[in-house]
């Protein structure tokens, strides 16, 4: 529920953000003068360049968060036991440990977006964002394809 305000919260700051500086652009833009028309146009489309980039990630978010429900649902989400930090963080040994499985079990059946979603978790607890990322991504894709 926190990151949901969190997002709510940007979302909101993000939007008085184009308001206000829409409002200078269109100042900008109104002078005339070349430079500050520049200005003013840099002003408006920076602001729809991170609209969209927010979409996508907000898009992205929702798709992952699909997944993870249905898998809980499932029962099939990672129930491994690993020791946490004192800050609540995954030891990253034991993320480790637990990793060869999720690995094979991807290269096992490569068409499951479940094996991929999990194989993300795994990832996600290892500190690697990127390949969670990643593989978040393949599995959306092979949810939507019936993998």
């Amino acid at each position: 529920m926190g990151t949901r305000i969190g997002v709510v919260a940007m979302a909101a700051v993000f939007a008085l953000y184009i308001w206000l500086l829409g409002g200078r652009g269109i100042a900008l833009i109104g002078t005339g003068d070349p430079v500050a028309v520049v200005m003013g146009t840099a002003i408006l489309v920076f602001p729809f360049v991170g609209a969209w980039a927010l979409g996508r990630e907000l898009w992205f978010g929702w798709r992952a968060d699909t997944l993870a429900k249905r898998l809980d649902a499932e029962g099939a989400l990672p129930d491994d036991e690993v020791a946490l930090t004192p800050s609540g963080r995954v030891v990253r040994a034991d993320a480790d440990a637990v990793f060869p499985t999720y690995q094979a079990e991807v290269e096992s059946d490569p068409d499951s977006w479940r094996a991929w979603f999990r194989l993300s978790v795994a990832y996600d607890a290892a500190g690697d964002r990127k390949r969670a990322r990643a593989a978040v991504r393949t599995a959306i894709r092979l949810s939507k394809s019936g993998g």
